[in-house]
């Protein structure tokens, strides 16, 4: 099964611009549990980032801890793409098969995913802070 990658950021972008639009018509309760999705993905980031110099610093991987974050970004993906955010949930996906084995993608590939810890937390700030506008 091939998994679409390219996703441009200007793509992103747009998407999430109709989104938030959307959003914006939405209840309270909506924008919520929104807001709260997109915290989840910059904790998620967090963790992950904390794991991977866990990694730098001993060279030890942890399978277990790599169980846990392969299904807390899964989940997170399932959780945003109920919330019509389909391409952030699509590099969460990613993220999340990436975990369950780090050797199943090769580097083109996930450049082109563009699942950046750094940039997904960036995003879902940036999204936070629209909403909260």
């Amino acid at each position: 099964m091939a998994v679409v990658t390219d996703i441009g950021l200007w793509e992103l972008i747009k998407h999430l611009g109709q989104w938030l639009s959307n959003l914006n018509r939405a209840g309270e309760k909506r924008k919520q549990e929104s807001i709260e999705a997109l915290r989840a993905v910059i904790l998620a980031a967090r963790d992950t980032t904390v794991y991977v110099r866990q990694i730098n610093d001993t060279g030890m991987q942890d399978h277990h801890e790599e169980t846990r974050l392969a299904l807390m970004w899964t989940q997170l993906s399932f959780r945003l793409s109920d919330l019509g955010l389909s391409k952030l949930a699509k590099r969460c996906d990613i993220k999340g098969r990436y975990w369950s084995n780090p050797n199943q993608f090769d580097a083109d590939f996930l450049n082109k995913a563009d699942i950046s810890l750094v940039k997904m937390e960036a995003l879902a700030r940036q999204m936070v802070a629209e909403i909260e506008r």
